[in-house]
């Protein structure tokens, strides 16, 4: 019987236990918090999918690698989009329970860079935690086993194949071998001061899967959310919203996006972002505002309760009043290479979700492909390791590699605070060959020095390769946007409006 650790317990790992459990492996699931403590949980959105008679396949496709400015790969856009339909039956038969319209079909939103409303959703704006909570229950009632606050350490090689993990749990280090590992980690939203990702998210398995040799790709393409909460805590106002006809205007109340975009507030998240710190630049670096009055108090509360909630307990009334927004980091589309199965350049070792590259997203994730992508290469891997004998040859995306740099003599002390101020500051929203420099040689002193903690220690491999990849990518493209690339000097935010 094949052994599998999956590390991760979000859509994409949790998933991929169940798909490998139901083929026959003997499955342990490991997750540094609670098993609900993941970016799943808080995906407010929904998942995309076409699931109605007006949409169809090519549309959805066609969506996705326009969003993915040119870098997405057919190959495994047409995996997502066209085994969307059977994830989601999977997904209502484990016990989400998708809202429904009153004519019983289902209630299907309209996010940006969609041609048709496609979006699924579950209790108003709690589509990540129906999916984490159903999930969660599946992987209980199978007796899969699961070890909550136990963090990834390390990978174990032996020979050249991953053949277990190392973990930390109550402060005591532990090795679980294993035949297969599943890296579901999530992503590293926790690299930069401003984000949308949960405490968790610090590229755990994308570092470890970095010391261990495996190939790692398009960590330049972090996506920022256009709207998140400018007040206390960032908090995600989904894209939805926007859907609904909430609009964005600046301090004199224009509605600003049109500028930027013929699609205006529903144009790709990278635009709509860049859109906004633009505006706030013009305006003294103060937050633009999003105007959801037109929506009204009743459908806000009964559409997005959980948003409305967040607002309110910020003493906000949205129904009344436009609120303030910012961009926040939110999305890596680059990560650990993979197949369409999963399996990445190290033999042994899968990776899915936001910490895989499947070259789904190119430059540039499509809204509500996230959960999408979960699912599909989550069952994918699960079913891969049942079956997998020989390691097939994994492609590795040919990338620019950026030239060495001398370290710091002046940088600042290493704490998680300095390295997410380096990070937004440097290799944000807006980026540029000398704030590129300064961060990569901040890096490198700070990387001669040992930090203990394990999740700072992954952020600051992490960056390092985030900074490397985008000096070496001298061009903008989608969430990469260079203000020294010539073709878009014209249109560059000023990256300290972004400093609230």
């Amino acid at each position: 019987m094949t052994a599998v650790v999956v590390v991760g317990s979000g859509i994409a790992g949790l998933t991929a236990a169940l798909h490998a459990f139901e083929n026959g492996c003997q499955v342990t699931v490991v997750t540094k918090g609670a098993l609900s403590d993941t970016n799943t949980r808080w995906a407010q959105g929904g998942i995309a999918a076409v699931t109605s008679h007006d949409d169809d396949i090519a549309s959805h496709a066609a969506d996705t690698l326009a969003a993915g400015a040119g870098l997405a790969d057919a190959d495994a856009v047409h995996v997502l989009v066209s085994e969307a339909p059977a994830r989601i039956a999977e997904l209502i038969a484990r016990g989400v329970g998708f809202d429904r319209a009153a004519d019983g079909d289902f209630a299907r939103g309209l996010e940006a860079a969609h041609a048709v409303p496609r979006v699924l959703h579950a209790g108003g704006d709690a589509t990540g935690a129906a999916i984490q909570a159903a999930l969660a229950a599946a992987v209980r009632a199978a007796g899969i086993a699961v070890h909550e606050d136990t963090a990834l350490r390390d990978l174990v090689v032996t020979d050249g194949r991953v053949t277990g993990v190392e973990v930390v749990a109550d402060g005591t280090p532990r090795r679980i071998g294993a035949d297969a590992v599943v890296l579901a980690t999530g992503g590293a939203g926790q690299l930069y001061s401003h984000t949308t990702n949960p405490a968790g998210a610090t590229g755990d398995g994308v570092a470890a899967a970095l010391r261990a040799g495996a190939a790692v790709a398009d960590l330049e393409f972090v996506q920022f959310h256009p709207t998140a909460l400018a007040v206390g805590t960032p908090f995600l106002v989904s894209e939805a919203v926007r859907g609904e006809g909430a609009t964005l205007v600046d301090d004199a109340g224009r509605r600003f996006a049109f500028d930027a975009h013929p699609d205006g507030e529903l144009a790709p998240r990278d635009v709509v972002a860049r859109a906004n710190a633009r505006a706030m630049a013009t305006q003294g670096g103060r937050p633009v505002r999003l105007d959801a009055t037109a929506i009204g108090r009743a459908r806000l509360a009964a559409r997005f309760p959980t948003i409305d909630a967040a607002v309110r307990e910020r003493g906000l009334d949205w129904s009344r009043d436009p609120v303030p927004v910012t961009p926040a980091a939110h999305y890596l589309m680059g990560g650990v290479v993979t197949d369409l199965d999963g399996r990445t350049t190290l033999p042994g070792l899968y990776a899915v979700g936001e910490t895989a590259r499947t070259g789904v997203h190119g430059a540039n994730r499509l809204a509500s492909n996230s959960l999408l992508e979960g699912a599909v290469f989550g069952a994918r891997a699960g079913a891969a390791i049942a079956r997998d004998g020989a390691w097939p040859v994994v492609h590795v995306p040919s990338a620019p590699s950026a030239a060495p740099v001398a370290p710091a003599t002046d940088a600042p002390p290493f704490s998680r605070a300095a390295l997410q101020r380096l990070m937004w500051e440097h290799a944000g929203l807006v980026r540029d060959a000398e704030g590129l420099e300064r961060a990569a040689a901040v890096l490198a002193a700070w990387s001669g020095a040992p930090v203990t903690a394990l999740d700072d220690a992954a952020l600051l491999l992490v960056a390092t390769h985030v900074v490397d990849a985008a000096r070496a990518r001298t061009a903008s493209v989608g969430a990469h946007f260079r203000s020294d690339d010539a073709a878009h000097a014209a249109s560059v935010p000023a990256q300290e409006a972004l400093a609230c």
